[in-house]
């Protein structure tokens, strides 16, 4: 009897865990490499860079790219993959820099974090 309750215990906790961990198989997520700041509204009211080459006296110019690197590198923000519905946070923002402002495919496992992606790999799309 005891050993039924253990295996049971050990069996829920099991299931806990993997449900708190997100989704444990590799994915691919398609998007935009772009920045926090624009993509979830900070300072934008389109989810678009729009708002920002019109400000900043043209510092974060007039790329996609331009305004995504001024936002990360100046106001804080950070790289994400912006795609139709959803904004993901990157862990991996050295490999997100070198495709700021790209269309990409990322493979990744999906992090138990609301919409973040442990980064495995980022190609253009």
């Amino acid at each position: 009897m005891i050993r039924i309750i253990v295996t049971h215990a050990i069996c829920v906790l099991g299931l806990t865990f993997a449900a708190q961990a997100g989704d444990s198989e590799a994915r691919t997520f398609y998007g935009e490499i772009s920045d926090s700041q624009c993509a979830l509204n900070v300072h934008s009211l389109t989810k678009s860079h729009q708002e920002m080459y019109k400000s900043k006296s043209g510092a974060a110019g007039k790329t996609p790219a331009s305004c995504a690197l001024y936002c990360v590198d100046r106001m804080g923000g950070n790289f994400v993959l912006a795609s139709k519905a959803h904004v993901y946070h990157l862990d991996n923002q050295g490999l997100a820099r070198r495709f700021v402002g790209e269309k990409v495919k990322v493979q990744g496992v999906k992090d138990a974090k609301p919409d973040t992606l442990h980064v495995l790999n980022i190609e253009k799309d």
